[in-house]
């Protein structure tokens, strides 16, 4: 029986997953030793075993704490102790805002730089001097006029999801074949029914790779963005579990990251599928 190639790569993931866990588990208890005491107060806080204990904890460990967020993830017992799904909520929640103000600002913009030549010179010198200023650097400036940490946060998602977004739009318009163009001309079809029925359909898969980008780096600025504002928010939960020197609730932190990053990839990926077509 031959396998499809998605079988061959789930086995293959399952194999290098595996032996990723393997590894970590062996590391962790090779550290462990017959003269490897820990003070037994720090070795509660770590969530390991005092005597002959890693400061490291290995699958088994992550894997139970991740079930324990699992099995109530949306409890409230105050500012500093929340659920990981209300954490994760106020995360996307953030993203989600300032990646749809940026898509609105950004693909109108994008059109009118992929249609004109003229307007793509005019903003060219201000999109090479923003585009590469980290969004953190943003932050300061953001909390002082804003003077509000969640929309000084929602400000910087924001600002990051802006360029992918904005330079594939007006490259997906500017790489619509001429052909096309010319025959909507020929028909005397207006500007905004041109844009709307002919450039947009033929530059949407090129939009939509530019949203996958944005929505990725969006949920990475918002974990760093979250540490450095607090208050809630998958990325107060990880600095939160780092002052409670709670190594194993840093890597589950770490692993639901991972797995939103994943979903909002996946979603945007599918979206990218249904307006893709072959010329």
């Amino acid at each position: 029986m031959t396998l499809s190639l998605n079988a061959k790569a789930l086995i293959l993931s399952l194999v290098l997953l595996t032996v990723f866990l393997l590894g970590w588990h062996l590391w962790v208890e090779a550290q462990k030793g017959p003269g490897v005491d820990m003070d037994p107060e720090y070795a509660a806080l770590m969530g390991i075993e005092a005597k002959g204990g890693s400061a490291m904890p290995g699958p088994l460990d992550v894997g139970k704490s991740i079930f324990n967020h699992l099995a109530d993830p949306f409890y409230d017992k105050g500012p500093n102790d929340k659920g990981i799904g209300i954490q994760l909520a106020y995360s996307i929640a953030r993203v989600m805002i300032g990646f749809l103000l940026a898509a609105l600002v950004a693909i109108p913009l994008g059109f009118l730089i992929g249609m004109s030549p003229v307007f793509n010179k005019a903003m060219d010198p201000f999109i090479q001097v923003l585009k590469p200023v980290s969004p953190l650097a943003w932050m300061p400036l953001a909390l002082y006029t804003i003077k509000d940490s969640n929309l000084s946060s929602v400000f910087v998602i924001f600002i990051c999801s802006i360029w992918p977004m904005l330079l594939n739009t007006a490259f997906g318009v500017s790489a619509v074949r001429q052909e096309w163009i010319n025959v909507a001309r020929t028909l005397e079809v207006s500007n905004s029914r041109m844009a709307w029925r002919v450039i947009l359909p033929a530059a949407a898969p090129t939009i939509l790779t530019g949203m996958r980008i944005s929505i990725g780096i969006a949920w990475l600025v918002i974990v760093a963005a979250e540490m450095l504002v607090g208050g809630t928010g998958i990325g107060y939960f990880v600095w939160n579990e780092w002052n409670n020197l709670s190594i194993t609730g840093v890597i589950s932190a770490i692993f639901f990251i991972g797995m939103v990053g994943m979903l909002l990839d996946l979603m945007l990926g599918q979206a990218a599928k249904m307006v893709e077509y072959s010329e």
